[in-house]
């Protein structure tokens, strides 16, 4: 299996790497990484198809790019060469197993991201994990749903949950989230093939975290809301501030109130609770 790299260059990088990075992840780019003048996004080589760039103009930046055909055997390589740790706080280190162990956090989790989303190192991905460490999750059952590399279901399971299912529609995703909760210590965290549709053939969750796009998360909030517990807690993430009001009303419908919204820089994340 082959994975295409579009290499963004993008003027001024900021906010407009992260619009363009927004907009480009419904056409089925699964990871990014970004650079100071831009960053780059892989994408199955099946879907390439799904990729139109023409429609896409904007009045505040500009961007150009190139693309560059990737074998998925020198995926590790390429991480090697570019990843770094990410550090949240004083809580989390996100680090390869090639990196050096940090001393200075409470906690540590390993993974070896492949081509999953999800190494910490995109703004909602800290957002998400900054919140589970403000929230009560022990002997909770917890869902990472567009689990990536199951960072998240880690991170819960590490802070006390007593279990944790993540689901992905990507098999690279899945393969990967399966090495990296047994190499973290959770070989009990299940990880499942599969859309919002396996909610149904679940027992009820005590928080349900999905880091995913608006588009897809408008789609699965009735899922999400029928598969919370009463009192559950529902944490969405994967989109900008600007968006927070329409998913707060979408929410709302549901039967899900909203508790907060935490940001950084143009990303934002958002607490909602089933009544």
């Amino acid at each position: 299996m082959s994975y295409l790299a579009y290499h963004f260059l993008v003027e001024p990088p900021q906010p407009g790497s992260e619009i363009l990075v927004a907009m480009i992840a419904e056409m089925g780019f699964e990871s990014f990484d970004f650079s100071d003048n831009g960053f780059s996004a892989y994408i199955n080589k099946e879907q390439k198809n799904n990729i139109n760039l023409d429609l896409l103009s904007f009045e505040d930046f500009t961007y150009s790019f190139t693309v560059e055909e990737i074998e998925t055997t020198n995926w590790n390589a390429e991480w090697e060469k570019n990843f770094e740790p990410v550090v949240v706080d004083d809580l989390l280190c996100v680090r390869a197993p090639f990196h050096e162990v940090n001393n200075s956090v409470k906690h540590e989790i390993v993974i070896m991201p492949k081509m999953s989303f999800g190494t910490g190192h995109h703004q909602t991905t800290r957002l998400m994990c900054k919140q589970l460490f403000e929230t009560e999750i022990e002997n909770k059952k917890v869902l990472d749903m567009g689990c990536g590399t199951a960072i998240l279901a880690i991170l819960a399971m590490k802070l006390g949950a007593k279990e944790a299912l993540g689901i992905d529609i990507d098999e690279w995703s899945v393969e990967n989230s399966i090495e990296n909760c047994a190499s973290n210590g959770f070989p009990q965290i299940q990880i499942k093939l599969g859309d919002v549709d396996l909610l149904a053939m679940e027992a009820p969750f005590d928080l349900i975290l999905a880091n995913i796009n608006k588009n897809i998360l408008k789609s699965h909030i009735p899922a999400y809301s029928a598969a919370l517990k009463e009192k559950g807690r529902l944490f969405l993430s994967g989109f900008f501030s600007t968006d927070v009001e329409e998913l707060r009303l979408c929410a709302a419908e549901m039967g899900l109130n909203y508790i907060s919204m935490h940001n950084e820089n143009e990303w934002a994340m958002m607490v909602m609770e089933k009544t």
